[in-house]
């Protein structure tokens, strides 16, 4: 297929400049271009920033559940008190207030579809967290409980625009060896925020010294991100291709000339010249994402709502947001609940602390059933407990609802936030990410919403109906999610469309060992750029 498309996306243009410069004139560009840090520094301050604002994803996730039953919080809104003397509508206020920020945050994701592209990562970034900053700021100074949503709202809008960009910033930022270790570490910080708000909260402090903590967190996010470079994935698609390149080389920690770094490199713009081809001349990105075809555009961006999907009806934020409930459901005092919702939160964290060392070399497939097939036996089995009213029974749910969190830190809790990334395209990735992080948070707010009156009306059958949603994603997972493992995130795209020309199943292509990488002749030919590109390669160089 021809390079000379009419489309006005295509790079190639500015590509042509850049190798018709003279060598001395690129490399001064080059180092014009590369950032101050380099190798495990600069690696090690993206993971820093990445994890800064997953800890205050965390935090603020964590952080309600463990106020709800302050009585400081209380007498301020008495409207989430809920007994036997406060009227009816209390569950459902109760449940509002906490479940409210997820329409922020769904709102926030899905403005990414907009601006997401536009701005790039670093940018969109920050704009999230001056928002979250203003949120947290107004919820720390309510005094009714009309501000307090408002003021979640707004707080949820900041961290929706953060959690569909900072994953796919870091995944881009990665090598494929290391990319999920390196995400699963953004998982585990989610859990790191959720302990800390339950040992804040569960001190003395008034309640507005916990949730003034979320400004100091995102301050550093937004500060620390003005010393990182952009992803050079979008760097090549704005068709800033020495950045993209200086980039590459400074994560590598290796010249802009080594092998790896130009295979990389030329990957990435192999696989935006492929995309400008695959639909017709100056489509946007987000009509691209209802696409077929060789990119099975539609059919990754699915999969990737899908399987955030699959993280909210697990049933995990039954426990995260209303764990200090649940613990006094089974006949705990105040304090005693907060303190074991504490310990809950701890060892939540550390089970999630076993993801990292496993996703990279066990595979996200086997995790993601591992984690589904144990956390529907835990659902069984608390649902049977909930049915006898024993002290030890209380104490054996007890013991389970930190079982549960095991299964899902190490199967689901970082899998989400990694896995959408990876399994999209480039030219999709930023209004595919909004999606998939949007159905996290639609069907976050309606696990939040229906947990309070459902356990209000059906008591331990509420672990009946999450039982049978964990086995129903067992089977989906098996037959149609690829493994991603070990594979960079241009290899996806041969992968779907060698499955597509094969008229075969991309589950089966991604556990082949004979996928040729992007960036070679082979690859290439799949995805149907000409090789002529094989030897403008040598031209650059």
């Amino acid at each position: 297929m021809s390079h000379n498309s009419k489309g006005s996306s295509s790079p190639e243009p500015r590509l042509k400049e850049v190798s018709d410069a003279t060598d001395s004139e690129y490399e001064a560009q080059i180092r014009e271009a590369a950032p101050a840090l380099r190798g495990r520094k600069l690696t090690a301050a993206i993971a820093f920033v990445a994890g800064t604002g997953f800890t205050l994803f965390g935090y603020d996730q964590g952080v309600m559940s463990a106020l709800l039953t302050a009585n400081q919080f209380e007498n301020v809104f008495p409207q989430v008190i809920v007994n036997n003397t406060t009227p009816a509508n209390h569950a459902t206020l109760q449940s509002f207030i906490v479940a409210i920020y997820e329409i922020g945050c769904l709102i926030g994701a899905l403005s990414n579809l907009w601006i997401g592209d536009r701005l790039g990562r670093r940018r969109t970034i920050v704009l999230g967290g001056i928002i979250m900053i203003i949120g947290a700021i107004l919820q720390t100074t309510s005094f009714s409980y009309a501000q307090m949503v408002v003021a979640r709202i707004v707080t949820g809008l900041g961290n929706g625009l953060n959690t569909s960009t900072v994953p796919a910033y870091h995944a881009e930022c990665s090598s494929a060896a290391k990319r999920g270790s390196f995400i699963m570490i953004e998982g585990s910080l989610i859990t790191f925020g959720i302990m800390i708000s339950f040992w804040m909260s569960g001190s003395s402090a008034q309640w507005r010294v916990p949730i003034a903590l979320q400004v100091v967190l995102a301050v550093v996010m937004v500060i620390g991100v003005f010393f990182l470079p952009e992803s050079p994935r979008w760097s090549v698609r704005q068709g800033r291709d020495t950045e993209a390149l200086a980039v590459i080389a400074a994560l590598e920690d290796k010249p802009y000339t080594d092998v790896s770094v130009q295979q990389t490199y030329h990957g990435i713009r192999e696989a935006v010249l492929a995309e400008s081809h695959s639909g017709p001349s100056g489509m946007s990105p987000l009509r691209e994402v209802f696409t077929g075809g060789p990119t099975q555009n539609f059919r990754r961006a699915f999969l990737g709502v899908v399987n955030q999907c699959f993280q909210q009806i697990t049933g995990i934020n039954l426990i995260t947001y209303y764990a200090t409930l649940l613990f006094q459901r089974l006949g705990l005092d105040d304090v005693k609940s907060r303190i074991i919702a504490a310990a809950n939160g701890t060892e939540y964290f550390l089970a999630s602390l076993i993801a990292i060392a496993l996703i990279d070399r066990v595979g996200r497939r086997k995790l993601m059933l591992f984690g589904a097939v144990g956390q529907c036996i835990t659902m069984v089995l608390l649902a049977v407990l909930g049915s006898v009213d024993t002290s030890g029974a209380q104490v054996a749910s007890a013991v389970f609802l930190f079982v549960f969190n095991s299964f899902f830190a190490i199967g689901w809790l970082g899998m989400t936030w990694l896995y959408p990334a990876e399994i999209v395209g480039l030219r999709i990735r930023a209004p595919a990410n909004a999606f998939s992080t949007a159905s996290n948070w639609i069907f976050n707010f309606v696990v939040v919403m229906v947990t309070g009156p459902a356990f209000n009306n059906i008591s331990w059958g509420t672990y009946i109906v999450f039982a049978a949603l964990n086995a129903f994603i067992i089977p989906i997972v098996y037959f149609f999610f690829p493994e991603t493992a070990g594979r960079s995130l241009e290899d996806m795209d041969v992968i779907f469309a060698l499955a597509y020309h094969e008229g075969v199943s991309p589950v089966a292509v991604s556990l082949r060992k004979d996928v040729p990488p992007a960036g070679s002749p082979e690859a290439d030919a799949i995805l149907g750029i000409r090789s002529r590109d094989s030897e403008d390669r040598t031209t650059e160089k």
